[in-house]
């Protein structure tokens, strides 16, 4: 699990507000193989996958995205 908080408390400042998108978009692809190749499960990946993807959600939104 990551803590949008800290991971944006260090960027935030560098960050340039006129140049940031209005949105973004996510494809999910490659978790499952990720995993197989790591030697887990498919959910194993799945559920990074989601932990990431909830990440870059909650940073964009922290962000005006």
């Amino acid at each position: 699990m990551y803590n949008v908080e800290i991971i944006i408390m260090g960027f935030k400042e560098q960050i340039n507000q006129d140049r940031i998108p209005r949105h973004i978009a996510i494809i999910m692809d490659g978790n499952g193989r990720w995993a197989k190749k790591q030697g887990k499960l498919r959910l194993f990946g799945h559920n990074n996958g989601v932990s990431s993807v909830r990440a870059v959600t909650e940073a964009s939104a922290e962000l005006g995205i």
